[in-house]
């Protein structure tokens, strides 16, 4: 049985994936679930957040979100059976790849899966599905009538997002980073209140959301990264598409929530004193939050329950590459973990 795990170069700069041959798993145990892997979406790892959490090792498993039959329960397992259909996300310290035909997961981590979705499908979205939850519900408070501008409108992340608010009565406003997402955008229905342009690099999205609120500004923002400095001393990796910081400062209306996506955000004092006096507030998006501590457990299971009745009940429609075989989970995770491919990847069993 083979695993695709990731190994780090000795700078930690180099990132290499490889399939290595792996031992049966034990016999299970206590609240511990082996689960039959149908289906596995790719994500990012975020490497530097492994190292700050001690957790580096030499080979490192690959495939966190996945979806699955359950083969056998350990003694004090309460809520699965063998052949439940089952959905969920591996925590950090797994030590099972979730690019393999089975795994060992506590059934803490897992949901069931509704009949009608897909296996794809579940796994496709259950991360995405946390991510928006957690930035719009949990750090956000979204309500109907808000306003909510969700930058990158077309991505995993940003398509998820945007059917979330509209489920909930919210004015969405978005960006797109090129003419192909804008096509996209505008095919949505209940039709996005503006889709914002920026490849061209002549649409302003501050005056664009102003405009579009009456001069009010928006009351939720759901970034996609920030640039921190002007264009000239930006690094160069760092797409020019993305808004400054002050232009999300200004177009954020009084008593706002700013939900970002950039870990090192920097706020000078001019930053903190404009958004003092809009009683505006700042969040970071982290969805390993829910990972790194059990106090909120059964808040985490009952937003992965959720997302999944929104899926079967299709206020979610994932944006979903076409299903691969595992033997291209290798170069695919490649190119996933250099943030080049738009639609989530899914490896199928």
């Amino acid at each position: 049985m083979k695993g695709l795990y990731f190994q780090q170069s000795s700078t930690n700069e180099e990132i290499t994936f490889v399939f290595q041959e792996r031992e049966n798993l034990p016999v299970t145990e206590d609240n511990y679930v082996k689960l039959q892997v149908k289906a596995c979406a790719l994500s990012q790892i975020n490497t530097k957040l492994l190292a700050e959490m001690k957790m580096e090792k030499e080979f490192f498993p690959v495939g966190r979100e996945v979806a699955g039959i359950v083969l056998d329960v350990g003694s004090k397992v309460s809520f699965f059976q063998p052949d439940d259909e089952v959905v969920g996300i591996l925590p950090l310290d797994s030590e099972d790849p979730g690019l393999c035909e089975a795994v060992r997961v506590h059934e803490h981590y897992l949901v069931h899966k509704p009949e009608k979705v897909t296996w794809t499908e579940a796994a496709g979205t259950i991360r995405d599905g946390l991510r928006v939850y957690t930035a719009l519900h949990y750090l956000s408070h979204l309500s109907p009538g808000k306003s909510v501008l969700i930058m990158d409108g077309a991505s995993a992340l940003g398509t998820i997002a945007i059917q979330l608010a509209h489920h909930r009565g919210a004015k969405v406003i978005s960006t797109a980073c090129s003419l192909e997402d804008k096509q996209f955008l505008e095919r949505f229905r209940p039709p996005i209140a503006r889709v914002i342009d920026v490849s061209n690099g002549k649409a302003h999205v501050a005056e664009s959301c102003l405009e579009e609120t009456g001069g009010l500004g928006v009351d939720i923002v759901l970034d996609a990264g920030v640039r921190l400095y002007s264009k000239d001393d930006e690094p160069a990796e760092k797409s020019q598409l993305l808004p400054h910081k002050h232009d999300i400062i200004t177009l954020l209306g009084v008593g706002g929530h700013w939900v970002t996506t950039e870990e090192n955000l920097q706020l000078d004092p001019p930053d903190s004193h404009c958004l003092f006096l809009k009683g505006a507030a700042v969040a970071f998006l982290n969805d390993e939050v829910w990972n790194l501590s059990n106090v909120q457990q059964g808040k985490y299971l009952c937003i992965l329950k959720d997302v999944m009745e929104k899926l079967s009940t299709g206020v979610f429609r994932p944006q979903l590459d076409e299903p691969i075989p595992l033997y291209e989970a290798k170069v695919t995770m490649e190119v996933v973990q250099k943030n080049q491919g738009r639609k989530k990847q899914v490896v199928q069993f």
